[in-house]
């Protein structure tokens, strides 16, 4: 059913929310953790933060926690912060993604996707990058190793503004 509904959400998040958030506001959320905490993108503010939306079954997402894994642990000192947001409606589906895929970030989780309503995001995995002032400055969808140089350059140009 999850393989079911979730796409579906995805679809109608694209056909409400088609338009570019680059250069605007992200928008606010609030959702709970693996910890049963909450993890709020305002509690952020004057980071850089790189946000992204995954789910168990997306192979894609399997390639791309390693990699913010590390480019967490590279780049935290100069301020970058990963927030992965999970959309399984089943939080144990993440849970057992997790124990074989363990992160080294912040984990929040949305099984309703109101928040890829928010973003619009348009497949999986799908990333933002939101600067230190809070506004988007890239959004990118699906992940591959072709991925990687050009997403680390934008990171790294990102932490190493104006802090």
């Amino acid at each position: 059913m999850k393989r079911i509904i979730t796409p579906l959400l995805l679809t109608l998040s694209i056909t409400c929310a088609a338009e570019s958030l680059t250069g605007r506001e992200a928008p606010a959320f609030s959702l709970t953790s693996p910890n049963g905490g909450q993890v709020n993108l305002s509690q952020y503010k004057g980071k850089v933060v790189y946000l992204d939306f995954w789910a168990s079954w997306c192979g894609p997402c399997r390639k791309s926690f390693p990699w913010m894994n590390a480019i967490q642990n590279k780049y935290a000192s100069q301020g970058l912060q990963v927030i992965g947001v999970n959309l399984d409606e089943n939080n144990g589906d993440a849970a057992k993604f997790l124990k074989e895929m363990p992160a080294q970030f912040a984990i929040a989780f949305d099984g309703k996707a109101a928040t890829p309503a928010l973003y619009g995001v348009k497949g999986m995995p799908s990333s933002f990058l939101i600067g230190r002032d809070g506004k988007v400055i890239l959004e990118h969808s699906g992940f591959n190793d072709a991925d990687r140089a050009e997403l680390e350059k934008n990171i790294r140009a990102a932490v190493e503004g104006a802090k």
